[in-house]
């Protein structure tokens, strides 16, 4: 029996948040179907529109409130840039994993294929940077440029260590650092002229939050997720919950690493790691990275976004936790 944790982005629920999140929601699509040409409108609209957990631009919100600011138009506007250049990047990662369907409906490279994703995705990112150029500042633009890199270093390194037996944990958490961190440390710089104060908190959050992804992948299950799991296993990627694991409990599973895995051996790999440490240890490295990002909050004067933000850490981990199979 399952018993019921509250989902991480519930404790984002603050009226001054949620507020906010509905005039970035509008932003997003204004700025997602801005396009002269009608079909990329639509291809960027419905990736935008299909949802998501927007914590990305949540935690702009709650940044600036929590350094005294206010949920501005320039605010909004930088926590849409954010979420969709997130929403760029996931369009990119569809297309190099070949994937067919995310969040239940087709992806756009199966829609439109593989070019006309590629470009949708670009189209995400330039039109976040043009609008963080024109209505908020040049460091926020600057910084949003910076995290673009950022994200396609990262996404470079874990492609070129796909099926890699050598991978470290180590490498795992360079790549993590770029493609996930970098953008929720991004997400805090942009909120306020102080946002540094803040930005180790959204880079050990990001951290975490990859971190706490790839552990479902590899100890829940489809009903629990709504979605497959083994996804990295079958793509080549060795994470850093795995890479732990084979330095302590599962130096067996090395056999596995380096080719190509058939159905049953995932399943037998699956089933082999949830016998193992591997949960207890994630959780608890996870522990200290939420430790570490609680560490780096300054002083929070509003005690409801001083709630939002000393919460969201531990409500993640509890979440994971109760999500996986043991």
């Amino acid at each position: 029996m399952i018993t019921h944790v509250a989902r991480p982005e519930e404790i984002l629920d603050s009226p001054a948040v949620s507020a906010g999140l509905v005039r970035v929601e509008r932003r997003i699509r204004r700025l997602s179907t801005s396009s002269r040409l009608p079909l990329i409108n639509r291809a960027a609209g419905r990736i935008t529109g299909a949802g998501g957990k927007r914590l990305r631009p949540a935690l702009t919100l709650a940044t600036a409130l929590a350094l005294g600011g206010s949920v501005s138009n320039r605010v909004v506007t930088a926590a849409a840039c954010v979420e969709l250049i997130h929403a760029g990047s996931l369009v990119h990662d569809d297309l190099m994993d070949k994937a067919a369907e995310r969040r239940g409906v087709r992806t756009l490279n199966a829609e439109l294929g593989d070019a006309g994703a590629l470009v949708v995705g670009d189209f995400m990112f330039a039109r976040a940077g043009l609008a963080a150029l024109s209505a908020t500042s040049k460091p926020v633009a600057e910084a949003l440029a910076s995290v673009i890199v950022e994200l396609a270093e990262g996404q470079f390194q874990e492609a070129a260590e796909l099926f890699d037996p050598g991978r470290t944990p180590e490498d795992a958490l360079r790549s993590i650092t770029g493609k996930t961190a970098a953008l929720f440390r991004a997400s805090c710089l942009v909120a306020h002229p102080a946002g540094r104060s803040m930005a180790e908190y959204g880079e050990r959050f990001g951290v975490l939050f990859q971190i706490l992804d790839d552990l479902l992948d590899l100890a829940s299950t489809a009903e629990r997720l709504g979605k497959p799991v083994g996804n990295d296993l079958r793509q080549g990627v060795y994470t850093l919950p795995l890479l732990r694991a084979l330095r302590h409990d599962c130096a067996d599973v090395r056999s596995f690493l380096g080719r190509r895995l058939s159905e049953d051996e995932i399943t037998a790999l699956l089933a082999r790691l949830r016998r193992s440490h591997l949960v207890d240890d994630t959780l608890e490295y996870c522990r200290g990275l939420a430790s570490d990002a609680l560490s780096a909050l300054p002083v929070i004067a509003d005690p409801e976004i001083a709630r939002v933000l000393y919460g969201l850490p531990t409500a993640y981990i509890d979440w994971a936790e109760s999500m996986v199979v043991r």
